[in-house]
């Protein structure tokens, strides 16, 4: 039986609204039955005067609109605002759909994302960080920073799996993607990435640590999601196929195993920052379908 389902992602820029836009307009048209799920679109409450034309087409597309807050305290940090975007949203979302979609904005839905629709034992889907910029390698000690988050977030080292990131192929614990998270919004499960969040932020180490390296800094937002594995075990989680969350272009933005330059079969796609100055004939490189390499180029190759 299909489950209630509703996507949902943050914004605090015109180029983020803009993205989210795309984003809503691949799912009403290649999201198969999910095509017509609600969307919620979150936006900053520091995001001054957004662009109107974003607001009115998305609410064309059905999609509603909300302000979230983020503490100020946290605003030194990167992607802060989405870690309490994402609170929100599984806060609003409890008791009305049973699956909650969080999506980074620069994410475009190509197929039918059937894996969304999550088996009743199951209450977390994820992928992997695409490569091991910040994480703990599994055959190696924790280092000083991770140590430090496993012992303020109370992480039991038999808790922590390994897996293996999609573009460098590395082996680390435990450590999600936040730019997609599959969630049943009951299990609380973003709303405690938010306190963890806010343990970690509050502490001294961790403070220091992140002045001092712009990795950490960038990172420190996405790490407490390990703090799940408190309140589900993994025979509750699942990891999405390597089809989801692919990354095109990832070696011409950061190095990379692989070209990712094909959509064949992808089912959701990022594309991070590439399309502010993409290579001039991105779309001839690009192999899969035409009819949505066209309707990719008409949109991320006006940017």
């Amino acid at each position: 039986m299909d489950k209630s389902i509703i996507f949902a992602s943050y914004a605090e820029t015109d180029e983020q609204l803009q993205h989210i836009l795309f984003m809503a307009e691949s799912i009403r048209e290649f999201a198969g039955k999910y095509s017509v799920a609600p969307i919620s679109v979150y936006i900053s409450d520091n995001y001054v005067e957004p662009k109107p034309i974003y607001f009115k087409k998305l609410q064309k597309l059905g999609a509603v609109i909300k302000t979230s807050k983020a503490p100020k305290e946290s605003l030194w940090l990167y992607y802060s605002g989405k870690v309490y975007a994402a609170g929100m949203a599984e806060a609003d979302t409890d008791g009305k759909h049973e699956i909650l979609v969080w999506m980074d904005e620069d994410t475009i839905v190509l197929r039918e994302p059937l894996d969304f629709d999550l088996d009743d034992n199951i209450s977390f889907a994820y992928r992997p960080v695409m490569h091991n910029r910040s994480g703990s390698l599994f055959n190696e000690p924790p280092d000083e920073f991770w140590a430090r988050i496993y012992a303020l977030l109370e992480i039991k080292e038999e808790t922590l799996f390994s897996m293996e990131t999609p573009a460098d192929k590395q082996t680390i614990r435990a450590y999600f993607n936040a730019g997609i998270l599959i969630v049943r919004p009951e299990k609380g499960i973003l709303r405690k990435w938010v306190t963890d969040f806010e343990t970690l932020y509050a502490d001294s180490t961790l403070i220091s640590m992140s002045k001092n390296d712009i990795t950490k800094r960038i990172f420190l937002h996405q790490t407490p999601l390990v703090g799940l594995l408190n309140i589900i075990n993994k025979d509750q989680m699942i990891e999405l196929p390597e089809t989801y969350n692919y990354p095109i272009f990832f070696h011409r933005q950061y190095e990379a195993v692989d070209e990712f330059c094909s959509i064949e079969d992808i089912v959701t796609l990022r594309y991070d920052y590439y399309f502010r100055d993409p290579d001039p004939n991105w779309s001839e490189k690009l192999k899969g379908s035409s009819k949505i390499i066209k309707w990719l180029e008409k949109r991320l190759g006006k940017e």
